[in-house]
């Protein structure tokens, strides 16, 4: 499963794939690879990647098209 929008978003805070892939502290490949979809993006990396975004995992995941992140309770 490609994550598309982790592209989009990575794109459009004009970001490299080896700068978001140092954020997370891996290699550029392996980031690379969760951004086709060749490799499941570990929960962590997602959660880092929802908060660094400003975005809910969901919306990471494609499961919902509201971008903003759910409310703290």
């Amino acid at each position: 499963m490609k994550f598309q929008r982790l592209e989009d978003l990575r794109v459009d805070a004009d970001k490299s794939q080896a700068q978001i892939a140092e954020f997370l502290n891996m290699n550029r490949n392996v980031y690379g690879r969760y951004e086709r979809g060749d490799r499941e993006i570990p929960v962590w990396a997602l959660l880092k990647l929802a908060e660094y975004y400003g975005t809910s995992t969901d919306y990471l995941l494609g499961r919902t098209n509201v971008r903003k992140p759910y409310p703290k309770k």
